[in-house]
């Protein structure tokens, strides 16, 4: 046992510990939402796989499928353990929580902390599905991974948050000190762009169903989803139009062909759904999408229409997943929820504020107060409820 005060460290963006209790509420409040989001469990999703399942959007989709459909579930994702005086990540904790509210609830889940890329993974998983679950019948592909190993080649790939083409130059915000300045960012060469489409583009989630199929452990009507963002014209060019962009664009080719597959084999179904820009450690690393995603926060809180990870997936799985639904898609195939973010009303207010943002008003012309407490949620830190002067047990156990 290992009890400490645990007080937030950082790196510039990045969070270097995380606070087991803080992402524990995160949790409790998470599965405290789907339980009013749903007037009745959903019956459309018996047995569910969350590739990526630790944080953000995979971890929302974990716990909808749990609480919203009572789906027996297995998330996987590569987080570092405690040892010792060092926390876990913060993936790990929330996974810790899943398992603990799971057990009280009485819902049948399962965590496998591997590395998703690898054949081992997809062994252990396979493995797992079979000894103790019923066939999938929804795998969701939601990693945020920023590099790869292929398993078949050995090759290593690093992806980039670059442009193409030529060079861009916007505002962003330095974390670290609060401060609105320009960036400059060069654009991606050959080679960068063909390994962040190696990491991000839909080659690994091809994978992962030819595994299922292989083993016989898609069930009858499965149906896969897989998180793909377009955001705004304002950030097109580090964005849509960028290296990430080109690893979304192969992402939706190979939902189109998966989804062939699927109809042909299973009677099953392969979507990318488009979601909602939100505050998390990648969206934190991406320059200007920080600034952006501030004055979004001010707007859609203001109009009341702001929705975070869970919001999104509950919306998304109980509207067009459940028992008897087809999702409504846009003239790509692609399911949009980012009807709200991108509203008319919404993006002519962030084209008026954008120009006049500086470091004199960024507090109040945007909410970017929210998005810094948004980003130490992420990690259980300024979590309403927790009081952070008292140790904790850090050396927690995951259950599988």
């Amino acid at each position: 046992m290992t009890v400490q005060v645990v007080e937030q460290r950082s790196r510039g963006f990045i969070c270097v510990n995380a606070h087991p209790e803080g992402c524990r509420r995160n949790v409790e409040r998470q599965i405290a939402y789907v339980r009013r989001a749903f007037e009745r469990p959903g019956r459309g999703i018996r047995s569910a796989l969350v590739v990526g399942a630790t944080t953000g959007y995979g971890l929302a989709s974990r716990i909808v499928a749990a609480w919203g459909f009572g789906a027996q579930t297995l998330g996987l994702g590569l987080e570092r353990p405690p040892e010792g005086k060092r926390t876990a990540t913060a993936g790990y904790y929330n996974s810790v929580a899943c398992h603990e509210f799971a057990r009280r609830d009485g819902l049948e889940t399962h965590s496998l902390n591997l590395d998703a890329f690898s054949d081992e993974a997809k062994r252990e998983a396979t493995l797992r599905i079979r000894q103790s679950m019923a066939p999938i019948d929804l795998l969701v592909y939601s990693l945020a991974a920023p590099r790869r190993v292929d398993p078949r080649t050995a090759l290593a790939y690093q992806s980039a948050l670059k442009p193409i083409g030529k060079p861009y130059t916007s505002k962003t915000i330095d974390l670290d000190r609060a401060r609105v300045g320009e960036v400059t960012i060069e654009p991606a060469t050959e080679q960068e762009i063909a390994d962040t489409v190696a990491v991000m583009g839909g080659d690994d989630w091809q994978r992962w169903i030819e595994a299922l199929l292989a083993e016989g452990l898609l069930a009858p009507g499965a149906r896969t989803l897989a998180y793909s963002y377009i955001g705004p014209q304002i950030t097109w060019p580090i964005y849509r139009d960028g290296t990430i962009g080109r690893a979304k664009q192969h992402l939706e080719m190979t939902a189109r062909s998966i989804d062939k597959t699927l109809q042909e084999r299973i009677g099953g179904r392969a979507w990318v759904s488009v979601n909602q820009a939100v505050v998390t450690q990648a969206a934190a690393a991406i320059p200007v999408v920080p600034l952006y995603l501030s004055l979004l926060l001010r707007i859609t809180g203001e109009k009341q229409i702001r929705e975070g990870p869970v919001e999104q997936i509950a919306r998304l799985l109980r509207d067009c997943l459940d028992e008897g639904k087809t999702p409504a898609v846009d003239e790509e195939g692609r399911i949009r929820l980012d009807d709200l973010e991108l509203r008319t009303d919404v993006q002519d207010e962030v084209q008026a504020l954008w120009p006049h943002i500086s470091t004199e008003n960024l507090r109040t012309a945007t909410d970017f107060d929210r998005f810094e407490r948004e980003f130490r949620n992420l990690f259980g830190f300024e979590v309403e409820g927790v009081d952070y002067t008292q140790p904790v047990e850090t050396e927690l156990a995951l259950g599988e």
